[in-house]
């Protein structure tokens, strides 16, 4: 079946908010490769590599949590447009510092750790903006185009930054993504103005644990989320992309590397219709959690760059596997 296309047709502002995070996430994918690529560059440091996934993930977390919150309380359309600008600012800062003589890695450090953390604002907004201006019988197609949106972007940007690098260097990178903002912020402002939700009598804190009481409530969602977090953090082999790359051809070996996994992911999300069909998904996430980590072990014993795309391919797929019956599970919860 092809991919339904019936909220882009129908609703003004999706469109909108749509084609400008799409230009947006294209040039995110450019800087996710130039970061660890130039941290990499500047202290030949795996360890530094893998501390900056570390500084990435944790803010997103704690602020991803309070982003929800906050979602539900502020105007979503407003919310999201100061998230972009500032965003915006602080790869302007990635730029800058990238065209010093001498790079400053606490200053990317910093800046990442920033970035981070509005990011986790700015995802629940988007998510909730959506939810504000698509009728409920279009979710599952804004849906599909949202992972048709993530997957193209991950395999298009990564392998563009990879060759941005390669002809214009890690300023030229940033200097792209810095760019490609200017879209969602362009189409943000062009949106439809909408009112502030209803203020709540509870406190924005009080909201949050609720939330988070009921989430562990669910062992179903713990374990899942547990799985999760064991494959991405002790078996996500990202920080060692730079490493391989250099050894496999440079900044275009590391374009390829980073868009990999997307390339398994975009596969299972277009033959994806079988998924329905399973009715253990618990055991399903636990099948593709354990064909992640065979995926992975091949990556480590890859002689070639061709060998290690196409594990991580597999890999992306088996994650892509996991994400979709985690979807379930947490949507019945």
């Amino acid at each position: 079946m092809l991919l339904n296309i019936a909220p882009l047709r129908e609703y003004r502002d999706f469109r909108l908010l749509y084609f400008g995070q799409m230009v947006s996430f294209l040039g995110s994918m450019v800087s996710y490769v130039a970061i660890p690529y130039q941290v990499y560059d500047l202290t030949k440091s795996n360890a530094l590599v893998g501390a900056l996934g570390i500084v990435q993930l944790v803010p997103v977390i704690i602020f991803g949590v309070l982003g929800g919150t906050f979602a539900d309380r502020l105007n979503r359309r407003k919310l999201l447009l100061y998230s972009e600008a500032i965003m915006c600012l602080l790869v302007l800062g990635l730029s800058i510092n990238a065209a010093q003589a001498k790079p400053s890695i606490p200053v990317i450090f910093v800046l990442i750790a920033i970035f981070q953390s509005v990011l986790g604002f700015h995802r629940p907004a988007m998510d909730a903006l959506t939810q504000k201006i698509v009728r409920s019988e279009h979710y599952a197609a804004v849906g599909a185009l949202g992972s048709f949106r993530y997957s193209a972007g991950a395999i298009v940007g990564p392998a563009l930054g990879g060759i941005l690098i390669a002809k214009f260097g890690i300023h030229g990178a940033f200097v792209f993504d810095f760019v490609t903002f200017f879209a969602s912020l362009i189409a943000l402002m062009m949106m439809t103005r909408m009112p502030n939700p209803d203020k709540r009598a509870e406190s924005a804190w009080s909201d949050t644990v609720v939330g988070l009481k009921y989430a562990v409530s669910k062992p179903e969602l713990v374990g899942t989320y547990l799985i999760d977090i064991v494959a991405m953090v002790f078996a996500f082999p990202v920080a060692l992309f730079p490493a391989m790359s250099e050894k496999w051809g440079g900044a275009n070996a590391a374009g390829i590397l980073f868009s990999s996994m997307a390339v398994g992911s975009l596969v299972i999300t277009l033959f994806s219709g079988w998924t329905s069909k399973v009715v253990h998904h618990g055991r399903g996430v636990i099948i593709a959690a354990s064909l992640w980590a065979i995926f992975i072990i091949g990556v480590g014993q890859a002689t070639n760059l061709w060998m290690a795309f196409a594990f991580l391919a597999f890999a992306g797929a088996a994650d892509m596997m996991s994400g979709l019956f985690r979807g379930i599970i947490w949507n019945q919860s």
